[in-house]
């Protein structure tokens, strides 16, 4: 018998002959049609999140894993200006080290990673803010039939102020689709102030911008 031969190699039980996977990962987001006002040559199809929830969640990581990223780096950064700031006098090299002179530099090195990491980290904060902010204020968001944008929110607030013949023209323009109210998706900047997720990362950002 060859010694190389494994003993279940006549074994061609479900255990033996069966590969498992790993799950697949979920999509962060899906295909959903484009808005009637969305460019044509695009595509009949935009990719949106599921919802406002999943979108926040989203933001969420991507601030978490650029920050984690960033902090990383500022450690070695950080570790490397300490052993320069803290490098003994040239002096000092001269008569010798002694045990106090270690342990100065010790305390010296523990002082100024400290502080020059706790300055990094405010800076990491707000270098993955503004990385994410971007692109996800510009991303699709899956929003039902009655949920209405800000721009939809100005037409309506038109409407109100139309004679009564006008409104009907107006509604009649909508149903024959014209209009594009009751739209698949909107773009995360135009649920600021319409919903609670996206308002509590795209509007405290624009208070702090204004303030």
């Amino acid at each position: 018998m060859d010694a190389s031969a494994p003993d279940n190699a006549n074994d061609y039980s479900p255990s033996s002959t069966v590969i498992k996977f790993d799950r697949p990962i979920p999509l962060l987001r899906g295909p959903l049609p484009a808005n009637p006002s969305d460019d044509p040559s695009a595509g009949p199809y935009v990719l949106a999140f599921r919802d406002s929830r999943a979108w926040a969640s989203s933001f969420a990581a991507c601030e978490r894993k650029i920050v984690a990223q960033c902090e990383e780096g500022a450690r070695i950064g950080c570790a490397v200006s300490a052993s320069r700031k803290c490098k003994p006098l040239w002096w000092k090299a001269l008569r010798g080290p002694k045990p106090s002179d270690l342990k100065e530099r010790e305390q010296c090195e523990v002082r100024e990673m400290a502080e020059c990491f706790a300055a990094a980290k405010d800076r990491c904060a707000g270098f993955a803010r503004e990385k994410c902010l971007v692109p996800f204020r510009d991303a699709r968001i899956r929003v039902g039939k009655a949920v209405l944008s800000s721009k939809d929110a100005v037409k309506l607030i038109g409407w109100a102020s139309m004679s009564g013949s006008e409104r009907s023209l107006w509604l009649m323009s909508l149903m024959g689709g014209g209009g594009d109210l009751g739209t698949t998706n909107c773009r995360a900047s135009e649920l600021v102030g319409f919903d609670y997720y996206v308002q509590c990362i795209l509007g405290e950002r624009q208070q702090s911008t204004g303030n």
